[in-house]
């Protein structure tokens, strides 16, 4: 009975060992330096549909009151709506750089992440990075814009498409050019891309597609441009709480 008794102690001990050395291993590294500034390198505002993860990594430096980039310095990300990073904290290479994989949560809609770090003092140094997940509809107008829009709204080309785009007498507006596009109603976007830029009086080059897409398609092109305006769209006649 005593041996029992005390191989059972011994296991419970190990088991709680166990438990601490893989909660042990959980716990943020101490930093090793301090900065003053916290970057952004690259990764904001990106799309990707609700749940799934960014096509790019979102890549932050810590820089002191000089500019110089620091190593050693913790960085956590946090944020809202199921979001989840890979890793969500570490610390700064030599680089000063901390890169993290980001998954958006399951509604669709802007996404704010906050990366932070702390100075020397320890005050709270954030970095705030704006993601949009497109839902089902945005998706579409999405790959219907892969089709029929990005050759010329696009101004940059890649390896799969040459632009178009300083071809034409009047460059087209990038589908994310929020103060121009969020200025027209539904009904006008829909008008445009339905019977070309002469149905608003603007430019012929722009073809209408009434005849190539279906209401749906055209609707779910509106919906990608209000999704993705910079800065965001915010419809007439509807009001705002200051927070």
């Amino acid at each position: 009975m005593t041996r029992t008794w005390l191989r059972g102690i011994a296991l419970t001990l190990s088991m709680i060992t166990g438990c601490v050395q893989r909660t042990a291993s959980k716990l943020e590294p101490p930093p090793k330096a301090f900065g003053a500034q916290l970057v952004l390198v690259s990764g904001e505002k990106q799309t990707a549909g609700v749940g799934a993860a960014l096509d790019q990594p979102v890549i932050v430096q810590v820089n002191d009151a000089q500019g110089t980039a620091v190593a050693g310095a913790l960085v956590k990300f946090a944020a809202s709506g199921g979001v989840t990073f890979t890793p969500d904290h570490g610390l700064t290479g030599s680089d000063g750089q901390f890169t993290t994989s980001v998954s958006l949560g399951d509604v669709h809609g802007r996404y704010q992440l906050v990366a932070a770090t702390r100075d020397p003092k320890g005050k709270p140094v954030e970095l705030k990075i704006d993601e949009i997940a497109l839902g089902y509809q945005e998706l579409l107008g999405q790959q219907l814009s892969e089709i029929h829009c990005v050759r010329c709204h696009e101004s940059e080309s890649s390896a799969e498409r040459v632009s178009n785009h300083d071809n034409l007498s009047t460059p087209p507006h990038s589908f994310t050019d929020g103060a121009v596009l969020s200025a027209m109603n539904d009904a006008n976007l829909t008008a445009i891309i339905s019977h070309g830029g002469t149905a608003l009086g603007k430019s012929p080059e722009m073809p209408p597609y009434g005849e190539t897409l279906s209401k749906t398609d055209v609707n779910a092109l509106v919906a990608l441009l209000r999704a993705v305006a910079d800065p965001p769209y915010r419809p007439q006649g509807v009001f705002y709480a200051n927070h």
